[in-house]
């Protein structure tokens, strides 16, 4: 009896715990939403106020509270889950328990991978409009030559050579310098989010399509971090070959990614 009454209170415990974590996974996503808002309104204004970016640095901090917070949680329950060869000979309280786990990770992996794309989008986004103000300054610049622009924390790069003989070269300057530096502090996020991927992709047990799906994100993300981060990818690619191979009886979820450095 005792047994019995130790065993409910632990699955009592375990559901409390399931529905706390889903419910900020469902935080996390409000907070995506919000995010794409505040990409919105900064890539619509020429010199977006210091209020609206400060605003969104404020939700990136939230976003990786949040999902550190997920993430240790999957670690937790991952830990007291039966190995995979044992599961078939598990209870059903176990049983349970992995399921209420990949349903979490494939939920936390779907929101994570929304906030990817829409930071990887930003970015794009944000670069398209440097180089129309390029343009309009009288630099033709390939995107090549912009994203080896892009690897400097100075923006300076960009107009050192420019001069500022007319109102609306002098506003282009602005904006070139702006899209720039929102740049930079957006690729530290990048960076943090590949990391929570990488991290995460050793967590979970889950179908092929999901470890497509990380190398997909993880590699787009990396992607636009510079050449600096070429090895890391290889290493992500590394991680899902083998989480392929050995998928049986591997445990994997994706995200992002995480991501500041």
């Amino acid at each position: 009896v005792t047994v019995s009454l130790e065993k409910d209170g632990f699955m009592q415990d375990f559901f409390r715990k399931v529905e706390e974590v889903r419910g900020v996974i469902d935080k996390i996503s409000s907070l995506v939403n919000e995010v794409k808002k505040k990409h919105s309104v900064i890539l619509s204004a020429p010199n977006p106020d210091e209020r609206t970016k400060e605003e969104l640095e404020q939700l990136t901090v939230e976003i990786k509270k949040h999902a550190n917070f997920v993430r240790s949680s999957l670690k937790s329950m991952q830990q007291n889950l039966p190995p995979d060869e044992q599961m078939n000979q598990a209870s059903v309280d176990a049983r349970i328990q992995k399921t209420q786990y990949t349903n979490l990770s494939r939920k936390f992996v779907d929101v994570m991978t929304r906030y990817n794309e829409a930071q990887v989008s930003f970015r794009e986004k944000s670069k398209s409009r440097i180089q129309r103000q390029l343009e309009i300054t009288g630099q033709i610049t390939t995107n090549e030559e912009l994203e080896e622009m892009l690897e400097t924390g100075n923006p300076s790069i960009f107009t050192s050579d420019i001069i500022s003989d007319s109102q609306i070269t002098r506003q282009a300057l602005n904006e070139i310098e702006s899209r720039h530096k929102d740049i930079l502090q957006l690729e530290s996020s990048i960076k943090e989010l590949h990391d929570m991927f990488v991290d995460m992709a050793m967590l979970v047990e889950t179908q092929g399509e999901m470890i497509d799906n990380i190398e997909k994100n993880v590699t787009n993300a990396v992607d636009y971090v510079g050449q600096a981060k070429v090895e890391t990818k290889k290493a992500v690619r590394f991680i899902a070959h083998q989480l392929k191979y050995f998928r049986s009886f591997i445990v994997l979820i994706l995200m992002i990614l995480a991501y500041s450095s």
